[in-house]
């Protein structure tokens, strides 16, 4: 046979060869996984696998707060809270000795709840930082939990938005200030008593305000800078309730501002912060009445750093959402051992 011949007999046999192979190849660059699918396969595997010593308590974050993910490894190194295993792996279900539910991410049909019946030692805890103006109740739930972890001084877990400690400096002297009035606001509603408060005080004293409401956005790295550059600030809670007091009041505080603050009574409180590192709208018979006293303020610096007298002693720390609330509620579960219950929900939270 010629040579001729010879690849005129394999030349249909090569192409068939050819055009079958760059099939298979095609075929398994279709099935095989890529190589950014391979690493966050084995990432998510590996950030799964938890050491559980033998003594550890741990405690499972069933839902995560409003969707926001955190750092679960921070309770020894930020809050000195040691033999903690915080988890969001719901394979440890049966291992754990909590199980965290933030409220309001619970499904109005409580579907997302856990299915597998509840462990003799296992608590679960009902976290909700926002007020019962802001949270919908949910029917089924008033008997489903054995603690509360809350920002009111009755829960059996209570984290308010912050907290008043001994001072580490005691030469606390205020920011440069360059405003008189200030307000951040981002949840805006024409009819709530803070907006009605505003629109009459802004008659009698200039305020610059910030947010959406006012075309004036303030960004992140500029909002502490900017708070501390005023003499007061609004502190204006968007609901009135027991203890509520959020970073609104912290914040200011935190800054060296003092806070002007609308909520709950003065009483309430003084039951957190010194009595004289704030101004009360209560103090007063009217928004112009409180308009005066600042304006008086803003001509006598002795009469206002007396709101600072506090600080030769004291500072203001602010809670830090949401590390921070779940290795408490560790820390809780590991000093309380015993069979605990909680009746009611609905009463104690939204009845009072």
């Amino acid at each position: 046979m010629s040579v001729t011949a010879n690849h005129k007999t394999l030349r249909p046999l090569l192409v068939t060869t050819i055009i079958l192979g760059v099939f298979v190849a095609a075929f398994l660059m279709y099935i095989k996984p890529s190589t950014s699918m391979i690493y966050e396969l084995a990432k998510s595997k590996v950030s799964t696998v938890q050491v559980i010593q033998p003594n550890s308590t741990v405690v499972l974050v069933w839902l995560w707060p409003f969707g926001k993910t955190f750092d679960l490894s921070v309770c020894s190194s930020h809050f000195k809270i040691e033999g903690c295993v915080i988890t969001a792996d719901r394979s440890l279900y049966s291992k754990s000795h909590g199980v965290i539910i933030h409220h309001h991410d619970i499904s109005a049909n409580l579907s997302n709840l856990p299915r597998t019946q509840r462990p003799p030692f296992q608590k679960w805890i009902w976290m909700n930082m926002e007020s019962p103006t802001h949270s919908p109740k949910h029917p089924g739930i008033g008997n489903l939990f054995n603690l509360t972890l809350n920002y009111r001084r009755d829960a059996d877990i209570a984290l308010p938005y912050g907290s008043i400690i001994a001072a580490e400096t005691k030469n606390f002297v205020p920011p440069t200030k360059d405003k008189l009035i200030c307000w951040f606001v981002s949840n805006w509603n024409q009819d709530h008593e803070r907006v009605k408060y505003y629109d009459e005080l802004k008659n009698h004293v200039e305020i610059h305000a910030y947010g959406n409401a006012f075309g004036s956005h303030i960004s992140d790295e500029d909002y502490f800078s900017t708070m501390g550059s005023c003499k007061f600030y609004l502190a204006f809670e968007n609901s009135i309730h027991k203890d509520y007091m959020t970073e609104k009041l912290y914040n200011p505080l935190s800054v060296g501002t003092v806070p002007v603050v609308l909520g709950p009574p003065r009483k309430n409180y003084e039951n957190f912060v010194p009595g004289n590192a704030f101004i009360h709208v209560d103090d007063f018979s009217s928004p112009k009445e409180l308009a005066e006293y600042l304006l008086l303020l803003d001509q006598n610096m002795a009469i206002y750093l007396q709101y600072f007298e506090w600080r030769r002693h004291f500072e203001a720390r602010k809670t830090y959402f949401w590390a921070e609330l779940t290795c408490r509620a560790c820390d809780y579960l590991k000093r309380q051992k015993v069979y605990q219950a909680f009746n009611s929900l609905d009463n104690w939270y939204w009845g009072q």
